[in-house]
């Protein structure tokens, strides 16, 4: 199948398949990653708050870790979707050979971090003495496939780039039917349960929080496999054949790309990770809350994702088959798009907050910061969604070095720095953090709209006029 996406000359409306057909499957691929952290977090928590914390007060180093490595994706993104816009397959090939250096120098180098670190940084979070070593023992496990990791989110990048964003779906898919299993055997002992009338004998290793790590893990490693495979089989990105050495043009026209877009995700992540260590330090309601809500909320942005990955690609192909004119038509059908569904997610997750914190946790003060918080950043969903779409078309032009000082300054400006003053000087506690973040997403909707509107993507509305 030809994965290259077609462009037709028709306006916004005659987009709608194309958009629909790249979205849906990264859509359906975050949700299932979401129900699999839902469902994690669920069997984790039946092991106590206690537990909870112990997966949680990390969760903001493994996003640094994983949006990082992800930031090197969008340099490749860019290239290979305006390559193939173009029409030049040898070029996106040349760039997807390019790729699997960068696996191979990023796995490596990640492995050796992580694991170094993996000791000291609960320690680093403010995290409670008691699930320190918990919590050690459990991001080195998690750490230990990197390479797999690594792969499975770069390659999967190259792979929507030329438009074929079911494959990554289907990995996904099968990733978490192994995590699932692998939790559902790890993390609890060997137990009887009742099936029809009668009992059967569940086995089980016991491993609790350990047990959560390693399944992820197992995981990680079928992943990767799986979306190497794919990766060489492709007819229009596979390197096979292409030489692996370093090539300055490629590189470094990806790099200018992916470089802005790694610090960026590098700095705000370590942000996060300020961020949550400044909840983890109002102590362990605080942190469970905070990571309930997290898990939760991340299953009411999956539109957005979803609509940046075809947002991203479709730029990418417009800039390439140097078709300005269509990508006003591109933003008008997407936001409209993302709009509607993240009113629909905002208000589901408003009306349903209790009910779904309360699957994670039977502890009522737990319940009732988590609900909150949710409620409130429920209200804002509509708008971030527009900030992540528009952020994905910047992506595809290859603009990422102006988004990324905006993030920067937002993240540590808005979000930490009103977070210390709040948490620390005021003591103001975790909805006044919340607050905070929804105040950094605000902020980043009107610079990322106001720049896209002036960076040079949209046609001239000028030498249109005069040439007409």
């Amino acid at each position: 199948m030809n994965t290259k996406t077609k462009l037709s000359s028709d306006p916004a409306r005659s987009l709608l398949p194309d958009v629909v057909k790249l979205a849906w499957p990264t859509m359906l691929e975050q949700l299932l990653f979401t129900a699999v952290q839902y469902i994690d977090t669920f069997m984790v928590s039946s092991l106590g708050t206690l537990a909870t914390a112990a997966v949680g007060c990390t969760t903001t180093v493994n996003w640094l870790i994983g949006s990082a490595v992800s930031a090197l994706g969008v340099g490749f993104l860019a290239y290979i979707s305006q390559a193939l816009g173009a029409g030049d397959v040898p070029r996106a090939k040349k760039a997807a050979a390019q790729s699997v250096l960068v696996m191979l120098i990023v796995g490596a180098l990640t492995t050796a971090l992580t694991l170094s670190l993996s000791g000291v940084i609960p320690k680093w979070m403010q995290a409670d003495e008691a699930i320190r070593e918990t919590a050690s023992t459990y991001f080195f496990i998690l750490y230990l496939p990197m390479f797999f990791r690594t792969a499975q989110i770069i390659f999967g990048t190259v792979l929507r780039a030329a438009g074929d964003t079911r494959t990554p779906m289907r990995v996904s898919i099968l990733v978490n039917l192994v995590n699932v299993a692998g939790n559902f055997l790890l993390i609890y002992p060997t137990r009887t349960a009742s099936l029809f009338g009668g009992s059967i004998t569940i086995p089980g290793a016991g491993l609790g929080v350990i047990g959560a790590a390693a399944a992820s893990a197992a995981a990680f490693v079928v992943g990767g496999i799986l979306i190497t495979a794919a990766f060489l089989r492709h007819p229009e990105v596979s390197p096979r054949g292409e030489s692996l050495r370093p090539q300055k043009e490629v590189l470094s026209a990806c790099m200018r790309i992916a470089l802005p877009n790694m610090a960026q995700r590098f700095c705000t992540s370590l942000g996060y990770v300020v961020f949550a260590s400044c909840i983890n330090s109002l102590g362990q309601i605080a942190t469970a809350a905070h990571t309930i809500a997290n898990t939760v909320e991340s299953a009411f942005y999956v539109p957005g994702y979803g609509m940046q990955t075809a947002a991203a690609t479709l730029t990418g192909n417009a800039i390439g088959a140097n078709d300005r004119k269509r990508i006003p038509a591109l933003s008008k059908v997407i936001l409209a798009l993302e709009i509607g569904m993240m009113i629909v997610s905002g208000g589901l997750l408003f009306a349903f907050a209790p009910s779904l914190v309360r699957i994670f946790s039977k502890d009522e003060e737990v319940i009732r910061l988590g609900s909150t918080v949710l409620r409130m950043v429920a209200l804002s969903e509509p708008f971030y969604g527009v900030s992540i779409v528009t952020e994905g078309m910047l992506q595809g032009a290859g603009k990422t070095g102006v988004p990324f000082i905006f993030n920067v300054l937002c993240m540590w400006g808005v979000r930490i720095g009103g977070t210390f003053i709040c948490t620390r000087l005021l003591d103001m506690g975790l909805v006044s953090a919340w607050a905070c973040m929804i105040a950094n997403n605000m902020a980043l909707l009107v610079c990322f709209r106001v720049y896209f509107r002036r960076c040079g993507i949209l046609p001239d509305k000028r030498t249109e006029r005069n040439k007409v």
